[in-house]
């Protein structure tokens, strides 16, 4: 699959004109507040590079993400597979970010949809996770608004993250694909 549409954005595979624009929004510290530090530029190339691996051996991945008849790129929204040590893992995320002058339009919420759908259809998933810090309130609105659940039992601490470490308190959000509602 090439790319996903929605009614304002398409989602579709990277190309290297995004790894700048890419590396700008990974820089921002505002942007990259609820994650352990900002990227420098071979990191965040790295990160697109671990991406489209992704997509080439899973058939799934985080698109990256352009406005319709506007700006070439945005961010990405899309699905990641994670099996770090948790009670939930092996799993499929579905996750965001977005630069932060597209933040408040309701493109996160859109794209999570789309890339919900497409994990749940062509894919063919199971369940989808999200998840993030408690502090993190514009993603957990977010995973609400998509119809993803909270029990508070099943927040974590992230195991890649040290003892004592601002950010190792996660909550976890759900969606099976029998309570989804396209």
């Amino acid at each position: 699959m090439v790319a996903l549409h929605t009614a304002r954005l398409v989602l579709r595979r990277w190309r290297r004109s995004d790894r700048e624009p890419f590396a700008h929004l990974n820089a921002d510290p505002e942007v990259m507040e609820h994650f352990p530090s900002t990227l420098n530029r071979e990191q965040s190339d790295a990160f697109v590079e671990t991406i489209e691996t992704e997509f080439e051996q899973r058939g799934h991945g985080v698109w990256a993400v352009e406005v319709q008849g506007g700006k070439d790129f945005i961010g990405y929204v899309g699905l990641h597979y994670h099996d770090f040590p948790a009670h939930f893992t092996p799993a499929v995320e579905v996750g965001w970010r977005l630069d932060r002058n597209h933040w408040g339009r309701g493109y996160a919420t859109e794209g999570a949809r789309a890339a919900i759908a497409d994990g749940f259809t062509r894919v063919g998933l199971d369940e989808l996770v999200s998840f993030t810090v408690p502090a993190n309130v514009r993603s957990t609105r977010v995973m609400d608004k998509v119809g993803m659940t909270h029990d508070p039992g099943d927040d974590f601490d992230h195991p890649r993250l040290p003892e004592g470490d601002r950010l190792r308190r996660h909550v976890l959000y759900r969606l099976r694909r029998t309570n989804w509602r396209p």
